[in-house]
């Protein structure tokens, strides 16, 4: 039993590293933009068949095909926020309009996807897939150590950019007090672009991490949206550090659950503990950054 509870422990956290690349960018667009993008998952599965169609056809790393396509990400949610700006934010309709907006993206994504590859799960293929490392009592998946490594890279690398920038603190400001980010001589709309794009970003190596992890097909993204609202809300609204720990909660009380309670339990653990923080503590645990 106390092995069984360990390795369920410590397959937890490796899980809750890469949930937390999964929410890091809606944690910078919803809990530090205050837009709803409930189209992200949605952009982490383009991003996990951008990594499919490179990898079938030129063989490369998953990791590398997520770092390589970035900036590509990036230049989509640039483009992204200049669309919502435009058409939602700047005539005041961005709440019900905007939230419309972005479920009817993540539904066009996912038929075009559809339609370029069908309903057939892909996959991807890399030397440490399907190996392990049997350390003691220990059994870890090489695929779930790399994916848990390059998510706490990318979410260190966001949190120094966004504490210790200008533009990482003008993004901090821009939620707080617009009018004071303005008498500091930045612009808030150009703020708010490039802050949508690194949360656009993100989403990209998620989604490699994700195709590296297991198959997936266009409408896999559905199954994340309760995980990253869940992990946002319970880190705390814009906290890229609180992101992370609360991913790790929920990894490991997913991975419990998984284990001693059964697979269709597992589900509902990130609902339950969002209703949970909604009603005792909404703020999150944490503040931001």
């Amino acid at each position: 039993m106390t092995e069984l509870f360990i390795n369920a422990v410590v397959s937890g956290l490796l899980l809750g590293g890469f949930y937390a690349a999964l929410a890091l960018g809606l944690s910078i667009a919803f809990g530090q933009l205050d837009i709803v993008n409930i189209a992200h998952p949605a952009f982490v599965i383009f991003g996990s068949y951008v990594t499919f169609f490179i990898n079938e056809h030129f063989g490369l790393d998953p990791i590398l095909i997520g770092v390589l396509f970035t900036p590509v990400f990036f230049m989509i949610g640039v483009i992204l926020y200049r669309i919502y700006y435009a058409a939602f934010e700047r005539t005041g309709q961005e709440s019900l309009s905007g939230l419309a907006f972005f479920f009817g993206l993540m539904f066009i994504i996912e038929v075009v996807l559809i339609m370029v590859y069908g309903v057939d799960y892909r996959n991807v293929q890399a030397a440490y897939i399907g190996e392990s490392l049997k350390f003691s009592i220990f059994i870890i998946p090489y695929r779930m150590l790399t994916a848990f490594i390059a998510s706490t890279i990318m979410t260190a690398g966001v949190y120094f950019y966004i504490s210790r920038t200008f533009m990482g603190r003008a993004i901090l400001a821009v939620s707080q007090d617009r009018l004071a980010l303005q008498l500091m001589g930045a612009n808030p709309i150009n703020v708010k672009q490039i802050a949508m794009g690194i949360a656009i970003a993100t989403t990209m190596l998620a989604g490699a991490l994700l195709i590296m992890i297991q198959p997936i097909e266009p409408s896999f993204g559905r199954i994340y949206i309760g995980q990253v609202f869940a992990i946002v809300v319970l880190g705390g609204m814009g906290s890229i550090g609180g992101t992370f720990i609360a991913a790790l909660i929920i990894g490991v009380a997913e991975s419990l659950v998984q284990t001693f309670a059964g697979p269709a339990w597992s589900p509902a653990v990130s609902f339950g503990i969002l209703l949970v923080m909604l009603a005792l503590r909404p703020q999150g645990l944490f503040g931001r950054l």
